[in-house]
């Protein structure tokens, strides 16, 4: 964790369930010669609440830091004194970053990490070479092997390390236990909230809007919320890492473009079950089913970039009325478009957004139409059709 070689504080975030304690108690480059205390059992909460100081000392690994923001202070005094690199290793279930407290108290003093859902690659165990996504971006070409198609059953697992690798009978079971949880104790760590029920609906209505532009105006009227209580609710989803907002892509010639944010869940098999989604045979519900496996390609593609280019930047880009395309990587001063097709098969249509995009956008490098295929296929010199499972690789 190269991090840990330029600031004094270190703050690995993520879901729940995404293993980080597991990387930190048992990653020996993490955890030789530190120590590991979680404010998930009570004596260490309570001496962080009542003696700070007490835990606050060199290598030392404090887990589920959320559950006692009041440590984060006598960290910062125990910094400012000593700014020695790698000195304290963080994590927690919230997105500390953009806790306002937080944030300001570590300004300065703290680098900010994400362990993700695991990725095709990570489950498959195919890590040993780099991520076909960053090649292409580098250099685009057409992959060298067949793909295997994303199953229907990958989309409806997700990436959350129990879901993917235990049992696959019971998983909505799994599910179910892992969002009462959230909503039930972690999200009353970082925020009070009155009506459970209806930010259970809202929680709902956005994994139905998985996939679409942010109109909280909207989503606001369907859960009877006012739009002020909507935003406040989406942004604590956001903060404990169930949703995303996707910026849009900008930088073309296009004067139609839609400025909001798009909405994703942060693991399909998370969305799947909040949408009371069990199938994704096709015809069943084409417009949810081609909205997750976008989520899941979204998850996947955000894990390949921070880990292989974290220089690179995601987006999507939208011109109303008319073109859109799902993601827009631009990586130093170069961009990449890419458009997810959930069928086998694919037709001149679903070229469309693709070949407007570059028409507006000069630094366009590459177009990849992403279908759920086997076989890739360069049509012009920008313009590429490859299996959705070969991007992912």
């Amino acid at each position: 964790m190269r991090a840990l070689k330029r600031l004094p504080v270190v703050v690995l975030s993520g879901m729940r369930q995404t293993g980080k304690s597991t990387l930190l108690q048992q990653e020996q480059a993490i955890a030789a010669g530190r120590v590991y205390h979680t404010l998930d059992d009570f004596a260490s909460l309570a001496a962080a609440r009542e003696n700070p100081e007490s835990l606050v000392k060199d290598a030392v690994i404090l887990d589920e830091v959320q559950r006692c923001p009041e440590i984060l202070m006598a960290i910062k005094r125990d910094v400012d004194g000593n700014r020695r690199p790698g000195r304290f290793l963080l994590s927690g279930s919230a997105n500390l970053a953009l806790l306002s407290h937080v944030s300001d108290t570590l300004a300065g003093r703290a680098a900010y990490l994400t362990l993700h859902p695991m990725t095709r690659r990570e489950i498959g165990g195919a890590t040993a070479d780099a991520p076909f996504i960053a090649a292409f971006i580098q250099a685009p070409s057409l992959p060298t092997e067949k793909a295997e198609p994303v199953t229907e059953q990958e989309v409806l697992a997700g990436g959350l390390p129990p879901a993917r690798l235990g049992p696959t009978e019971g998983l909505s079971e799994w599910f179910r236990g892992y969002v009462q949880t959230y909503v039930e104790r972690d999200l009353r760590q970082i925020s009070q909230i009155t009506d459970l029920t209806a930010f259970r609906t809202l929680t709902q209505l956005a994994a139905l809007r998985t996939g679409q532009v942010l109109v909280i105006s909207t989503l606001a009227r369907d859960a009877k919320l006012t739009s002020s209580t909507a935003g406040r609710y989406l942004d604590l989803l956001e903060a404990s890492f169930l949703i995303r907002r996707l910026p849009p892509f900008l930088k073309n010639r296009s004067l139609r473009l839609i400025k909001s944010p798009k909405l994703y869940a942060t693991d399909s098999g998370i969305a799947s079950y909040l949408a009371g989604v069990e199938s994704l045979e096709p015809g069943h519900d084409d417009l949810l089913r081609g909205a997750l496996f976008e989520t899941y390609a979204a998850q996947n593609l955000t894990a390949l970039l921070e880990a292989h280019l974290p220089d690179a930047q995601l987006a999507y880009w939208h011109e109303q009325g008319r073109h859109e395309v799902d993601f827009v990587i631009e990586h130093k001063r170069q961009v990449v478009a890419v458009e997810v097709k959930a069928a086998t098969r694919w037709s001149e249509g679903d070229l469309s957004g693709l070949r407007a995009f570059m028409d507006r956008t000069p630094a366009c490098v590459a177009a990849v139409l992403a279908y759920n295929g086997r076989n890739a296929v360069q049509l012009e010199d920008k313009l590429f059709v490859i299996p959705l499972g070969s991007l992912l690789s």
